[in-house]
């Protein structure tokens, strides 16, 4: 059986405002459970950069390399707005698409 193919360009955050990651890919679902489970030594598994806070799909593969590209081009502010044009309280996306939600990181506070 043939896998059906889906491009898309996805963006990861490790928390609300937090360290971005942007990729590209043809199998979101599979590509978050690379993610999500550290398959792919590198940096979202060394940042903990797993929630899915924003994606695009296209009809075909070179379009969403462009646009990977294009937005890996653009000034961090510019990423924050796109993400909060539709997701202004960076809700991990990856929720709707069958992962459990990743919660809100905590940052430890000494006490």
């Amino acid at each position: 059986m043939r896998q059906e193919r889906n491009p898309c360009v996805y963006i990861l955050a490790s928390q609300p405002h937090g360290t971005l990651y942007i990729g590209v890919t043809s199998d979101l679902i599979g590509r978050l459970w690379q993610h999500r489970n550290g398959v792919v030594e590198g940096f979202t598994s060394r940042y903990k950069v797993h929630r899915l806070v924003r994606y695009e799909l296209f009809g075909d593969m070179e379009h969403a390399i462009l646009r990977e590209k294009q937005l890996k081009r653009w000034h961090r502010q510019w990423k924050i707005n796109l993400i909060e044009s539709e997701n202004p309280e960076w809700h991990d996306l990856a929720a709707g698409l069958g992962f459990p939600p990743v919660g809100p990181r905590r940052i430890p506070d000494g006490s």
